[in-house]
């Protein structure tokens, strides 16, 4: 608690989570040893040492020392956002609060409310979120809550705008995500705006492709979207980021 209230730089975390990265580190060393006994541990020891390697080097890529990526997407959503800033927008998936509070700082007239499950494999929490908040002298417009995105806690069309990043794929216990996806779009208001990234051309998760996808979404009455590709994630899949007004 005293580091936290001696902060004077935000930490807004990153999405390569190191939780999962010594998590994996720890697997490889393990099944190396293991493969004295069996070729198999050392095939599968290779494999997980791949993956680190790959989200590793994601990591790197997404902090500022690498391709700043992380900020660049934070950057692009909002941009792509046809809001006018007045009224109150909600960041599903919040995470750090990176999105939230840079809407914060972008409308001074807006209120935000930032969602999260805050898993515990991730380097995101309430009370981050919060003290990012305070240091960034937003506080007083920003508020963050617990919640599950297939069932959010809110009224239909209770917002004017909302936005989500990388977040909708992870949401557990729903298969097809294009459940959570609506989900997002009923707390919308008839004339409000969104914009959201995930790896809309997976079909694993959304079952369809990407102009199949915003054909469907077109059927849930909302009058304008659009969309493009933002970067490769793990498994080959494309982030897509989708934008538009209900």
């Amino acid at each position: 608690m005293a580091a936290e209230a001696l902060a004077t730089e935000p930490d807004y975390g990153n999405w390569s989570s190191w939780k999962l990265l010594l998590g994996l580190g720890v697997a490889a060393v393990v099944l190396f040893f293991l493969s004295f006994f069996s070729v198999y541990f050392l095939i599968a020891a290779i494999a997980v040492l791949a993956e680190f390697a790959f989200l590793a080097y994601g990591r790197f890529m997404l902090s500022p020392r690498g391709g700043n990526r992380q900020e660049k997407l934070w950057d692009l959503l909002i941009q792509r956002l046809e809001w006018d800033g007045n009224g109150r927008a909600v960041d599903i998936g919040c995470g750090s609060g990176a999105v939230a509070i840079r809407l914060a700082r972008k409308y001074p007239d807006a209120r935000i409310v930032g969602l999260d499950y805050w898993g515990r494999m991730w380097e995101y929490s309430e009370a981050k979120c919060e003290q990012n908040a305070r240091i960034e002298k937003v506080a007083d417009r920003v508020s963050f809550q617990k919640g599950d995105a297939a069932k959010l806690p809110f009224a239909d069309e209770a917002f004017d705008a909302a936005v989500s990043n990388d977040t909708f794929h992870n949401v557990r216990g729903v298969k097809d995500k294009r459940t959570v996806l609506r989900e997002a779009l009923r707390i919308v208001r008839k004339g409000g705006s969104f914009a959201f990234q995930d790896g809309f051309t997976a079909k694993m998760y959304y079952h369809s492709e990407i102009e199949d996808l915003l054909e469907t979404i077109r059927s849930w009455g909302v009058e304008k979207v659009a969309w493009e590709k933002t970067m490769e994630s793990s498994l080959g899949i494309t982030s897509i980021l989708i934008w538009g007004m209900k």
